[in-house]
């Protein structure tokens, strides 16, 4: 992405060529020319062209290389809310009567899931930008850091010094003296007769029933799934249970992440059928009792 044209060196080059859609990526410029030379920048707006957003233009860095030249960068944080193959037209920079060109550049942008074209299209709010105060941010950061860690060494220390001076027996939780299967059963029956997601509750339908697929996991294979991630959940049973019954769980999941942390809007079938893929999965990987299938 260079181009040489008498004393002039024109470059330019991107950290991403794909990103997902509304993800934020950097470009470079880089312009080297003589110290009598006078160049000028590109006029950079809020577009870099249609369909490509500058984020942030960062400011033009001036350096005198060993050989006397001059050396010109400045970046650009680019991002892009659509979904495209975008042919980034070539930059330049001019100096008197002369231009000179970098090369064209490929950035592809990718929707991360498919989108349901059977709901309504709503309008959305238009896009508010407020200067961002980095190190304000960063010290309120810091600040609830240390007193978190101030509070989780206090806790610590009252810990250890209570198992010292009280050496009582904690009581057993009595769901961990019945069968994982069956817990989880009783737990997605008390789901399946709320149905609270009929009273938009979707949310806390979705929380309530991987809860309770989690602790069963964690119960039946020893996978901490509470403490993981979906991905990570899912990357440790892959090799536990059978591709059909991985890929019904993985979309259950996936499902849930999506109303969690997305507001995705379910469909009645989808919160009916995430539910029936609970009871599959417990039913068809619960420890069966020989003596009672022998009987």
């Amino acid at each position: 992405m260079i181009n040489i044209l008498l004393a002039i060196v024109v470059s330019a080059s991107i950290d991403s060529t794909m990103l997902m859609l509304g993800d934020q990526t950097a470009m470079h410029l880089s312009v080297t020319h003589e110290a009598n030379e006078q160049v000028v920048m590109p006029p950079f707006g809020e577009m870099l062209q249609d369909g490509i957003e500058i984020v942030e233009k960062g400011k033009i860095d001036t350096t005198t290389l060993p050989d006397g030249r001059i050396q010109l960068k400045q970046d650009l944080t680019l991002t892009s809310f659509k979904d495209s193959l975008f042919a980034i037209e070539p930059l330049y920079v001019t100096s008197g009567e002369d231009t000179f060109w970098t090369e064209p550049m490929v950035l592809n942008v990718i929707q991360p899931f498919e989108v349901d074209s059977a709901n309504a299209i709503t309008d959305i709010k238009d896009i508010e930008r407020a200067p961002i105060w980095w190190w304000g941010i960063i010290r309120w950061i810091l600040l609830v850091l240390g007193i978190l860690l101030l509070i989780d060494l206090a806790f610590w220390l009252w810990r250890k010094y209570d198992k010292i001076h009280h050496q009582e027996e904690e009581p057993i939780n009595p769901e961990l003296l019945r069968p994982a299967d069956e817990v989880a059963l009783e737990k997605l029956d008390a789901i399946k007769a709320q149905k609270i997601w009929k009273d938009g509750k979707v949310k806390e339908y979705q929380t309530e029933l991987t809860d309770v697929v989690r602790e069963y996991i964690g119960r039946r294979f020893d996978v901490q799934s509470t403490e993981k991630t979906s991905d990570e959940t899912l990357r440790a049973m892959k090799p536990l249970i059978d591709k059909e019954l991985f890929g019904k769980l993985s979309k259950m999941l996936q499902l849930a992440d999506l109303v969690k942390f997305a507001k995705w809007h379910t469909t009645p079938d989808e919160n009916e059928m995430a539910l029936t893929t609970a009871y599959d999965f417990v039913n068809a990987t619960k420890i069966v009792n020989e003596q009672m299938v022998n009987e």
